[in-house]
């Protein structure tokens, strides 16, 4: 169980940041992703895998004027 945005998510499997926010449709050139408090860079989002407990809050840029 992960918390996202402070919604609780339970994964079925070993996932990656990024396999996770690929799943949920983020667009990854318009997101930044903090995990457990701290900003976690996009060079690392394949390679961290999600645990439980994890807790994610992911910002999602928006263009406009």
């Amino acid at each position: 169980m992960i918390k996202v945005n402070g919604k609780e998510i339970e994964l079925e499997k070993a996932t990656s940041v990024e396999v996770y926010l690929e799943s949920a449709g983020y667009q990854m050139k318009r997101i930044a992703v903090e995990l457990n408090g701290e900003i976690l860079p996009k060079n690392e989002y394949a390679d961290r895998m999600l645990e439980d407990g994890d807790c994610m809050e992911v910002v999602t840029f928006v263009g406009g004027g």
